[in-house]
Parts: C-alpha cells; sequence; structure tokens
C-alpha cells in the first residue's frame, strides 16, 4: 500500500507591479493556513517519505509553514510542478514511485485534475468535497495498493481531502 499526499499550495496575495506570477509570496491567510496544514498532518501522522514542491515562492513557503509543524521527509524542489499539466504531475509521481509516500505541493487546476483523475473511489465525504473544488492549502489523501510507480488513473481511493475550514 502507498499513499500520495496532494497539496495545492496556501493562499498568495495577488500578483505587484514587476512581480511575475512564479515569484509571489503567501499572504497573511496563507502563512497561517500552511501552518495549521502541518499541525493536522502531524495530528493524522500524514507522514511522507517524500516531498516533491514546486519551486514557485508560493509553494516552498507553502513546505515552510508544514515543515515547521510536520515532518515532510526529503525534499526535492522542481519547476516541473509549475508548469506541468495533471499528467506530468502523475509521471513525477511516478518517477519517484519507489518512496512509499509521497507529498506533492503544486498548483491548480492540475492538482484538482489529478486527484479527480487518479480517485476512482473513497469516503463519501471526501470524494464530495473534491468535487466541489480544490482550494489553497485543500489537501487530498490518495491510498494505491499499489507502489506509486505503478500509480493509474482510477485506482486511487481517497481516504480524506481536508481543506482549511477542516484544519
Amino acid at each position: 500500500m502507498s499513499r500520495l499526499y496532494l497539496l495545492r499550495h496556501a493562499k498568495a496575495g495577488w500578483a505587484l507591479p514587476g512581480v511575475r506570477d512564479f515569484d509571489r509570496p503567501l499572504d497573511a491567510t496563507g502563512i497561517a493556513d500552511a501552518e495549521a496544514t502541518g499541525k493536522t498532518m502531524r495530528a493524522w501522522a500524514y507522514v511522507p517519505e517524500l516531498t516533491l514542491c514546486s519551486n514557485a515562492k508560493r509553494a516552498r513557503e507553502t513546505l515552510e509553514g508544514i515543515a515547521a509543524n510536520a515532518d515532510t521527509g526529503r525534499v526535492v524542489f522542481t519547476d516541473d510542478l509549475y508548469s506541468s499539466d495533471a499528467a506530468g504531475y502523475l509521471d513525477k509521481v511516478r518517477d519517484n514511485g519507489q518512496h512509499g509516500s509521497i507529498l506533492l505541493i503544486g498548483h491548480n487546476p492540475m492538482m484538482e485534475d489529478l486527484a479527480m483523475a487518479v480517485s476512482g473511489s473513497g469516503e463519501e465525504g471526501a470524494l464530495h468535497t473534491l468535487h466541489t473544488g480544490f482550494p489553497t492549502s485543500g489537501l487530498a489523501v490518495i491510498r494505491f495498493q499499489t507502489s506509486l510507480s505503478e500509480a493509474q488513473l482510477g485506482q486511487g481511493y481517497l481516504e480524506s481531502f481536508l481543506t482549511p475550514a477542516d484544519l
């Protein structure tokens, strides 16, 4: 059994003039939500062996808030998670599938698309919440019977889907 944690970065402010989208920082709500997500991950014993994090500033700052409150395992930053589509996200997971659990910190719509594509079944409430959208700081926890290197569309089980309202 393996687990995939999909986390959309926390809430960021709008880009100021002259600031690239890639460099947008978290706002005050985002900072608080990232810290709360870390505390929730620790309380629920969600401990990834590997964290794959977008290199975008808001994703890195989200990781900082989580790591201050929970174990994030080995961390790898990658630009691919800023520019890839959901299929690219799944490829990244499969490429690192030797790990029993992976936390992927990235962006929408890729997070929502991937979570919906791989979750063939799941807890009724979690599926319902996922189908209403994937908010910033949303965390989907998806279990697979196989290794993550063999993760397939529709083969995951959505154990839980936490939003900032749940934290």
